[in-house]
Protein backbone atom coordinates (compact mmCIF):
# COMPACT_ATOMS: atom_id res chain seq x y z
CA UNK A 1 0.00 0.00 0.00
CA UNK A 2 1.49 3.15 -0.96
CA UNK A 3 1.53 6.23 1.37
CA UNK A 4 -0.82 8.14 -0.72
CA UNK A 5 -3.34 5.22 0.00
CA UNK A 6 -2.92 5.20 3.33
CA UNK A 7 -5.66 6.29 6.19
CA UNK A 8 -4.74 9.65 6.88
CA UNK A 9 -4.84 9.23 10.39
CA UNK A 10 -2.10 6.27 9.98
CA UNK A 11 -0.39 8.91 7.96
CA UNK A 12 -0.46 11.55 10.67
CA UNK A 13 1.08 8.64 13.50
CA UNK A 14 3.99 8.16 10.79
CA UNK A 15 4.65 11.60 10.80
CA UNK A 16 4.45 11.83 14.80
CA UNK A 17 6.69 8.85 14.62
CA UNK A 18 9.31 10.32 12.45
CA UNK A 19 9.35 13.47 14.77
CA UNK A 20 9.95 11.24 17.89
CA UNK A 21 12.32 8.88 16.24
CA UNK A 22 14.61 11.87 14.91
CA UNK A 23 14.17 13.33 18.35
CA UNK A 24 12.60 16.27 17.07
CA UNK A 25 9.78 15.26 19.82
CA UNK A 26 12.25 13.65 23.05
CA UNK A 27 11.02 11.54 25.55
CA UNK A 28 9.35 13.26 28.52
CA UNK A 29 8.31 15.88 25.51
CA UNK A 30 4.57 16.49 25.25
CA UNK A 31 3.08 15.31 21.51
CA UNK A 32 1.90 18.80 19.79
CA UNK A 33 -2.05 19.26 20.63
CA UNK A 34 -4.40 17.64 18.35
CA UNK A 35 -5.87 20.82 17.65
CA UNK A 36 -1.92 22.02 16.20
CA UNK A 37 -1.19 18.73 14.53
CA UNK A 38 -4.72 19.20 12.86
CA UNK A 39 -3.78 23.00 11.65
CA UNK A 40 -0.49 22.32 10.69
CA UNK A 41 -1.64 19.09 8.77
CA UNK A 42 -5.05 20.25 7.23
CA UNK A 43 -6.44 17.54 9.26
CA UNK A 44 -9.71 17.10 11.01
CA UNK A 45 -8.88 17.19 14.47
CA UNK A 46 -10.83 13.92 15.41
CA UNK A 47 -8.55 12.09 13.03
CA UNK A 48 -5.33 13.55 14.71
CA UNK A 49 -7.13 12.30 17.60
CA UNK A 50 -7.47 8.82 16.94
CA UNK A 51 -4.19 8.57 15.83
CA UNK A 52 -2.94 9.48 18.69
CA UNK A 53 -5.52 7.34 20.26
CA UNK A 54 -3.47 4.34 18.44
CA UNK A 55 -0.06 6.31 20.41
CA UNK A 56 -1.70 5.68 23.86
CA UNK A 57 -3.25 1.64 23.09
CA UNK A 58 0.45 1.12 22.72
CA UNK A 59 1.73 2.62 25.78
CA UNK A 60 3.64 5.17 23.62
CA UNK A 61 2.71 7.61 25.58
CA UNK A 62 0.97 8.89 28.64
CA UNK A 63 -2.24 11.26 29.30
CA UNK A 64 -1.69 13.49 31.75
CA UNK A 65 -5.53 15.33 32.27
CA UNK A 66 -5.77 19.02 31.15
CA UNK A 67 -2.33 18.85 30.50
CA UNK A 68 -1.95 16.89 27.17
CA UNK A 69 0.12 13.67 25.97
CA UNK A 70 3.62 13.23 27.01
CA UNK A 71 5.96 10.23 25.28
CA UNK A 72 6.87 7.95 27.44
CA UNK A 73 10.42 6.50 28.66
CA UNK A 74 11.88 3.81 26.32
CA UNK A 75 9.67 4.89 23.49
CA UNK A 76 11.90 5.70 20.88
CA UNK A 77 13.83 2.23 21.08
CA UNK A 78 9.65 0.62 20.80
CA UNK A 79 9.12 2.58 18.13
CA UNK A 80 12.20 2.18 15.92
CA UNK A 81 12.49 -1.65 16.86
CA UNK A 82 8.68 -1.76 15.53
CA UNK A 83 9.86 -0.05 12.18
CA UNK A 84 12.63 -2.17 11.66
CA UNK A 85 10.78 -5.21 11.93
CA UNK A 86 8.17 -3.87 9.60
CA UNK A 87 10.54 -2.54 7.21
CA UNK A 88 12.40 -6.07 7.26
CA UNK A 89 9.29 -7.97 6.56
CA UNK A 90 6.88 -6.03 4.63
CA UNK A 91 8.98 -3.30 2.57
CA UNK A 92 12.63 -4.71 2.40
CA UNK A 93 11.52 -8.18 0.12
CA UNK A 94 10.01 -5.87 -2.34
CA UNK A 95 13.11 -2.90 -2.59
CA UNK A 96 15.66 -6.33 -2.52
CA UNK A 97 13.35 -8.16 -5.76
CA UNK A 98 14.03 -4.22 -7.49
CA UNK A 99 17.34 -3.90 -6.67
CA UNK A 100 17.99 -7.55 -8.48
CA UNK A 101 15.68 -6.34 -11.47
CA UNK A 102 17.45 -3.31 -11.88
CA UNK A 103 21.27 -5.22 -11.76
CA UNK A 104 21.85 -2.66 -9.02
CA UNK A 105 25.39 -3.16 -7.19
CA UNK A 106 24.48 -2.89 -3.48
CA UNK A 107 27.85 -1.60 -2.25
CA UNK A 108 27.23 1.67 -4.93
CA UNK A 109 24.16 2.25 -3.38
CA UNK A 110 25.79 2.08 0.20
CA UNK A 111 27.85 4.82 -1.74
CA UNK A 112 25.21 6.67 -2.26
CA UNK A 113 23.28 6.79 0.76
CA UNK A 114 23.12 10.72 2.29
CA UNK A 115 24.96 11.32 5.12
Amino acid sequence: MSTADRPVYLRLRDHVIAMILDGRIAEGDALPSVRALAAEHGANPLTVAKAYQTFQEDGIVVVRRGVGMFVVEGAADRLRLAARAHFLEEEWPEVAERIRRLDLDPAELLDRLPA
